[in-house]
This record gives C-alpha cells, structure tokens and sequence, in this order.
C-alpha cells in the first residue's frame, strides 16, 4: 500500500511551533511502521523559503510543480489570515477540493479555507483569536471552540499544540489507537486531550476511571461525529472483540456503545440547533444521519422534542 501524500500549504509567517505537532508525528509513524505511512509535501504558492513565526524558514515546493496527486492537504497560516487574499492559492485549494483532496486547516489556515469558500457545511475550529472576526463575517459557519474538529473530509484545529492531538486522531483511525499510543509515548504526550478539550472536561472527568479501551473508545467516537465507525472497526481500533468492547463498556459507561455513539452525535447536533442557523437537514448530515427524517426521530427520543422546537425556542 502506499504511503499517503499529504501537503502542508505554509502562509508566510505560520507558527513553527502548530507546523511542527502537525507533521512529527506523521513522521514517527512512519519511524515505527515496517513501511512508509505518510509523505509530507511542505508547499507554498511560490515555493523557495517561507519564514515562520521564528527566525527560521521552511523550503517547500510550489503549488503548481506539486501537481494534484495528493490525499490530504494542510493550510497552515498565523498572523492575519482573514486579511489574504491569494487568488492562487484559493484557486488551487478548490481545485483540490473538486478532485476530492481531503482539505484541513492548522491554526489560521481554517479561516483561509473559510475565505476560499470551503467550510460551507461543515463543522470547524480556528484558533481562538479568530473566533470572533469569522463569526461575524457570516451566521453560517458552524464554528466550534474545540481543539480539534474532524468533520468528513476536512480537518481543523485551534493550532500551538493542538496538531498533536488531531494527528493522534486521525493516526488512532487509520492504524489503531496501540500504535498512535506508542507515537503519543514518544513525544512524551502523557494524556492525549479530546476534540472538546477547551469547552469540556477531559474523558475522565465525565465519566470517571476508565478501562483504556473504553475511553480510546469515547475519543474515537468524539472525532468521528458525521461519518460515524461501525462497532466493529471501533473494537478492531481499539484492540478488542465487539463483544469484549460491548462488556468493558457497559459496565464503565452502563450503556452500549451504539447508544454512547448515538448520544454524542444528537449532542453535537444540539449544539448546531441552538448556536447557528444552519438547516436542520444539514445538520443531520453532519452529525452522521442518513437521512432528516431519521435525524428528526433519533433527535425526538433523545430530547422528547423535535429538532425544530429546538430551534424555534432559540429564536
């Protein structure tokens, strides 16, 4: 299998410090693993030199010499990024995303992707200086004051260390949570922080002690809210049998995992419901919903309201 080319999209004057929890660990893993697991493609508009935040620069290649052949694409940006106005480079994340590119945004770079157009209909985060600037440009986002935000096919977080933790995410996902463990270990990350991090208590202040493969288990669920994992790819991520898991979880949590997953994903909705005006059937497809009507009733058991009395109590 081949390693998966993913780009980091560098804007003059990006944090050093976001750039670098972003691609050591893609690196490490590539350290531990019998193969190559990822290539990392630092790229600029221009290519040559870009200078970070720190007297330091990073050489990348142009976007036009990169091509197109890539599986993920990272904008990484600091400093004002709601003031660029790059007409190449929104032009070639498009272009990315027309060809299916899984888009994602480091620090700033999630308001640069916001700029191009691109958030439209999907959950993210931003650094916290942002927040307010984004807000007030349009009603629609659907902003979150997370660390981290894995929503479909774009990635973003709030940037400093934050990468760490996404990338932990994403590493768990694709290669079981053992192995983005051991990375984790190696950069010495003694606890591993969920996507809530910032607006929530950390797993075990929720829900008190927990068998590891439980909470890996909470953290896979809590990052994988629109596309939601099937209960057998959650035991394989974690190290265990769907029934091992169904056992370690029910007497942790006292409910199955399918009704913890489901719970998680109609309380993300919630939030949307109550804090954006996004439609209520996007929202069901960004919470993992098949279909409204399914989202309706799921919504309607959980809060023994409808989705739309929500919203219509808010107005």
């Amino acid at each position: 299998m081949a390693a998966r080319r993913i780009g980091f999209c560098l804007v003059e004057g990006y944090a050093m410090m976001s750039t670098a929890a972003a691609m050591e660990p893609l690196r490490a893993a590539n350290l531990f693993s019998d193969r190559p697991l990822y290539e990392i493609l630092p790229l600029s508009v221009a290519g040559g030199p870009v200078r970070s935040s720190l007297p330091a620069a990073i050489e990348t290649r142009s976007l036009e010499a990169a091509g197109s052949d890539f599986d993920m694409v990272f904008v990484v940006a600091g400093g004002e990024p709601l003031r660029i106005r790059d007409r190449a480079l929104y032009a070639w994340l498009r272009r990315m995303d027309r060809l299916g590119v899984t888009l994602g945004g480091i620090s700033g770079g999630s308001a640069v992707l916001a700029r191009a157009g691109l958030m439209d209909n999907r959950r993210f985060t931003v650094h916290w200086h942002h927040l307010d600037e984004l807000r007030a440009m349009s009603d629609g986002f659907a902003l979150e004051r997370r660390l981290y935000v894995i929503d479909r096919d774009r990635y973003t977080c709030a940037g400093g260390t934050a990468p760490l933790d996404m990338m932990h995410a994403m590493i768990s996902a694709e290669h079981g949570a053992g192995f983005a463990r051991r990375i984790s270990d190696w950069f010495i990350q003694t606890e591993i922080r969920v996507a809530e991090a910032p607006q929530q208590a950390s797993i075990a202040a929720r829900y008190g002690p927990l068998p590891r493969a439980v909470s890996e288990a909470l953290e896979l669920m809590e990052s994988h809210i629109a596309d939601p994992l099937e209960l057998g790819q959650i035991a394989a991520l974690v190290g265990l049998s769907p029934r091992q898991l169904q056992r370690q979880f029910a007497g942790a949590v006292g409910m199955s995992v399918i009704r913890a997953y489901r719970d998680i994903r109609l309380g993300t909705a919630r939030e949307l419901l109550l804090t954006s005006r996004i439609r209520i059937g996007e929202i069901a497809q960004m919470t993992g919903f098949a279909t409204q009507a399914a989202f309706s009733e799921a919504y309607r058991q959980r809060y023994d309201e409808a989705p739309r009395q929500a919203r219509d109590a808010r107005l």
